[in-house]
């Protein structure tokens, strides 16, 4: 046989296995309470309004729905999306400024292809989601992480002025910013008002991309949701991603991306590339839930839902973990995180298999850090598991924590 590993492209060779699917598989025992994946709850699913929206469909529009579809998107879902905009964000888009894809991740992969070169410099918030690091990096990218600040107010923007002052001067061809600005994957942290206005007068003077990559933005549970940076903007430097995944179902992987029309043109020929077109069958689904009126109804109830368990998580961090100065934990007002950070002595990478035979598991913090590093710091979903194994999970996660305190 002739060796497979000589003839892989560049790409195939940047690739890495998701450091998140390789440890949910170990702790994918029924046995283990699981805080380490990102799903949603399964008894937020709208089951039964999905079975019939789905049955009209077939009946009423089957040949088209089942047919190969637009690149850019279903029309019918594109139209309520437009609408969706307008109401929930206050936001005026045409046809030509919105595409819609398979998940945002997709989304995040179309816009590596079409903008990363091999060492390009692509300027994250560290830490970051996974999924945006993975795409970014099989194109090469060369991250530059940005701190949070200490608090709850994100990203560091004095810090990310000195980089883009010092890449600029270096006449490095930095492309863009990504950010996750609501609910942030990993860490629950929301960007405030004056910080998305810092970063959309950074992207004019410094001249990059601004990716605001927003999947948790319509499950705030108190507090009040700041604007879209796309809707601050008036240069066209932000392009918009979000998804159905975590306010109606992840397995109907649709996701949409806002931006300047000649971006969205540019991602259209990408995905031409990738997959011709999104499930013209799931995109009727949504689009007929989207007119019935049932998907802010949806969000309502998994709202009240992740507001619960998220309530019972913090209360039982406050009960069960040891009260110390270096034990701290953010409380987000929505999303499906919290980020947990530990001694620095204590490096949740190597606790990761004591954890499992504690049967309890979570997401390993230097997964979401670009260089590695975050070793004391660890995600917890509080979505997916159920009330009970939230109260028994995070008994057995400060009981853990505790054995591996020095003093």
């Amino acid at each position: 046989m002739i060796n497979i590993e000589k003839n892989y492209s560049i790409n195939a060779r940047r690739m890495k296995k998701s450091a998140i699917r390789q440890l949910l598989k170990l702790a994918s025992k029924p046995e283990i309470i699981s805080f380490a994946g990102g799903l949603p709850a399964p008894e937020a699913f709208p089951v039964e309004e999905i079975a019939d929206i789905a049955s009209d469909v077939i009946k009423r529009d089957g040949k088209k729905a089942l047919q190969y579809g637009a690149t850019e998107g279903y029309s019918p879902l594109v139209e309520e999306l437009i609408k969706w905009e307008k109401e929930t964000n206050d936001i005026d888009i045409k046809p030509e400024n919105l595409i819609i894809t398979t998940a945002s991740q997709q989304a995040l992969d179309l816009i590596g292809k079409i903008f990363i070169d091999p060492s390009d410099p692509v300027i994250v918030e560290r830490p970051t989601y996974l999924g945006g690091l993975s795409a970014f990096n099989q194109y090469g990218a060369k991250f530059i992480g940005i701190p949070m600040e200490k608090g709850n107010s994100g990203i560091d923007m004095d810090y990310l002025e000195q980089e883009l002052e010092r890449l600029k001067k270096s006449q490095e061809h930095y492309k863009f910013v990504y950010v996750v600005p609501d609910f942030q994957n990993p860490t629950g942290l929301t960007i405030p008002t004056e910080k998305r206005e810092k970063l959309i007068e950074l992207s004019e003077k410094y001249e990059f991309l601004l990716i605001e990559d927003s999947p948790y933005r319509e499950l705030r549970y108190e507090g009040t949701t700041p604007e879209l940076m796309y809707k601050m903007d008036n240069t066209g430097n932000v392009l918009s991603v979000h998804t159905f995944s975590k306010i109606f179902a992840p397995g109907m992987r649709i996701g949409w991306v806002v931006g300047n029309e000649k971006i969205i043109d540019k991602l259209n020929t990408a995905k031409q590339a990738a997959d011709l077109c999104t499930s013209t069958f799931t995109q009727a689904v949504t689009a007929e839930f989207m007119k019935r009126g049932l998907l802010q109804k949806n969000i309502d109830k998994v709202k009240k839902i992740y507001k619960r368990k998220k309530d019972l998580m913090i209360e039982g961090f406050k009960q069960y973990l040891p009260q110390r100065e270096d034990i701290t934990w953010t409380e987000p007002d929505g999303g499906l995180f919290l980020w947990l950070t530990l001694p620095k002595y204590i490096n949740t990478d190597k606790m990761f298999d004591e954890a499992l035979k504690e049967n309890i598991a979570y997401i390993v913090g230097s997964a979401f850090d670009c260089y590695g590093e975050s070793l004391n710091t660890m995600r917890i979903n509080f979505s997916y598991p159920s009330e009970d194994d939230i109260v028994e999970g995070v008994k057995r996660l400060a009981n853990l924590i505790k054995k591996n305190i020095k003093d």
